[in-house]
């Protein structure tokens, strides 16, 4: 008579009905449960699905105007020069820019302070980091590494935070869901393509300032970087050459044209001749 073998009552067990039974009930059970991502630790420890849907469908919003904005080319971001993105550049007040957008990095910084992955991200505070990222995936650019003969995020300056170690280890696991670099919530706007310089006149007072402008904004938006020269800047009527300007269109629809490049050819400063623009105090005592 021969003996069972081991296998043979594995292959006995695997195949009974109370075996095949247990698995589905226990299937059925991972399936009735809410995933990892769905929920979130609330303060009292419990886990609050409903607030996790309100957030995330607060974020699709967010994404969906902002693909709005760049299909219909509708501006709902506030433009920044890149000499106010280089002012920024401190672990409590921390700025870059990469791919043509501007992200407020200080709660990232204030979050990881200590941390030695940090170092990349302050090193470059108040830069532009476009030579990280992928123009098309916009994601982090990848490289074969040549010691693992796999593809690994490429860090110029550094492994930094979010980035997972060239070689897993046991205990390592990802901090968070979303890495900073594909969290919308950092992004405080767009970065200027091309920066301009005016002359503004006041007539009523004879005060002249220079200001450095984004050439993308309209007027409106140059007359709030005007503000912090002079508090009244709204109870201004804007002319350039006697004509009242639109306020809602740029510079560039204005028909004050951008001139530096001829400057340039011509080997003439450019801020010798910069465009002027005139305001004319407007007595409306409801602006105040």
């Amino acid at each position: 008579m021969a003996v069972p073998s081991s296998n043979d009552n594995l292959v006995e067990v695997l195949s009974s009905d109370s075996f095949v039974d247990e698995i589905r009930k226990i299937n059925d059970h991972i399936n009735e449960q809410p995933s990892d991502i769905d929920l979130e630790l609330t303060s009292s420890g419990s886990f609050d699905k409903t607030e996790i849907d309100d957030k995330n469908s607060e974020d699709d919003t967010y994404l969906t105007n902002k693909k709005k904005e760049e299909k219909n080319n509708v501006v709902t971001f506030r433009y920044f020069t890149p000499r106010e993105v280089s002012e920024h550049n401190t672990y409590d007040d921390l700025w870059v820019s990469w791919l043509g957008y501007v992200y407020d990095l200080t709660p990232l910084a204030l979050e990881y302070r200590g941390d030695i992955l940090l170092n990349p991200i302050i090193k470059n505070a108040g830069k532009d980091i476009s030579h990280w990222f992928d123009k098309t995936t916009r994601n982090i650019k990848m490289h074969m590494n040549p010691k693992l003969g796999c593809m690994y995020p490429y860090t110029p300056d550094g492994r930094y935070v979010h980035i997972p170690p060239p070689i897993p280890y046991a205990n390592w696991k990802p901090s968070v869901k979303i890495p900073w670099w594909e969290d919308d919530k950092y992004c405080i706007g767009k970065l200027s393509q091309k920066t301009r310089k005016i002359r503004i006149v006041n007539t009523l007072t004879k005060d002249e300032h220079i200001i450095e402008v984004c050439s993308e904004e309209s007027l409106n938006a140059i007359q709030d970087r005007y503000l912090k020269l002079n508090a009244h800047a709204r109870g201004y009527i804007w002319k350039r050459l006697g004509n009242l300007l639109d306020m809602n269109k740029t510079l560039e629809e204005n028909n004050i044209k951008d001139e530096s490049k001829q400057f340039e050819m011509l080997g003439m400063d450019e801020d010798e001749w910069l465009p002027v623009i005139h305001i004319y105090f407007n007595d409306d005592l409801s602006i105040a």
